[in-house]
């Protein structure tokens, strides 16, 4: 089967603090009477795998995919812990999100099974009113201090509160204790792994926490993660790098109207559609690929013969994987 451009079937998470506001921005087809705070996009992993849903691979996973096209998908990529090396996600927080962390090295070695480090990234696509993330401890606040706002059900008093606007990103590498604010809308560039460790849910009963586990995984003493952007510019079109670690690379794409070049080949590409509408043109396939916002397109390592085409102003994500070392 020749490489082509693939997307696939979104599958939708409820959860307590989700909303509808998927369907208003991207009109997505949420189910009915669900608060949807998660789109999962291109996902392969035990609690959810993505289903080609166009071409010759229609109805395969992206699991399948990955076993059948090997390299002319992966390219240099190589896989994260035998899996697709990345988990792309919309979320819409209509109410805050856990203060939670995802575990470190250490803590998944430890616990082992279906437990990965998780690094992740948010892209801000829409914040409401004086909407705000909530990104590491405060300055100064250590071990002690924690247990004591965890006990005293203050932790927000501990966290570094930062009011966000669309267009910003942030870095969320393991061991970074974090909440999603209310009003906040973002894609969601990860490792795939879903294991969270919950201390604090704002006074919501009913689900666990896991103050051990989250507070063995909290790296204290760890440095804010620095992630200057660069940029690079020709004629019709500015790339701008967001994001930059060892599991992947997210760069911004802006485009205007009417221009027709190549796309993908070489190395494998996720592109998250933001604003505007494109196509990718595949010869080889037959295929014409929508782009917009709210769309996801992965372009295989192995593509050849495509071209994207904008009619009107663009801007995307594209999310690449660092090479492995001795491919």
């Amino acid at each position: 089967m020749n490489a082509y451009p693939l997307k696939f079937e979104t599958i939708f998470k409820p959860k307590v603090w989700g909303g509808r506001n998927l369907e208003r921005l991207f009109g997505k087809q949420l189910p009915a009477g669900e608060l949807v705070g998660e789109s999962w996009e291109l996902v392969d992993l035990e609690q959810g795998e993505s289903v080609a849903a166009m071409g010759a691979a229609r109805g395969q996973t992206l699991g399948e995919l990955v076993r059948q096209w090997g390299k002319n998908l992966l390219g240099n990529a190589g896989l994260f812990e035998g899996r697709f090396p990345l988990l792309i996600k919309f979320l819409d927080a209509e109410q805050n999100l856990s203060v939670q962390v995802h575990p470190d090295q250490a803590m998944a070695r430890k616990l082992g099974g279906n437990v990965r480090v998780k690094h992740e990234a948010w892209y801000i696509l829409e914040a409401r009113g004086d909407a705000a993330i909530y990104r590491g401890l405060s300055k100064g606040v250590g071990r002690t201090d924690l247990a004591a706002a965890i006990a005293g059900g203050c932790v927000e008093e501990v966290l570094q509160r930062i009011a966000v606007k669309p267009g910003q990103c942030y870095y969320l590498p393991s061991g970074t204790l974090h909440a999603l604010g209310a009003g906040v809308v973002v894609a969601e560039v990860q490792t795939p792994s879903d294991v969270t460790y919950r201390i604090y849910d704002w006074g919501r009963q009913g689900r666990q926490l896991h103050i051990a586990e989250a507070m063995e995984c909290i790296a204290f003493d760890a440095a804010e993660p620095d992630q200057p952007r660069s940029h690079v510019a020709d004629m019709w079109t500015t790339v701008t790098r967001l994001v930059a670690c060892e599991s992947f690379v997210m760069r911004k794409v802006r485009t205007v109207a009417g221009i027709e070049q190549p796309a993908g080949g070489g190395a494998m590409a996720v592109w998250i559609g933001l604003a505007g509408s494109a196509k990718l043109i595949c010869e080889p396939a037959g295929l014409e690929v929508e782009l917009g916002a709210g769309q996801v397109v992965l372009l295989p390592a192995g593509l050849t013969g495509t071209r994207v085409s904008t009619a009107s102003d663009c801007e995307w994500l594209e999310v690449t994987v660092p090479a492995r070392e001795g491919t």
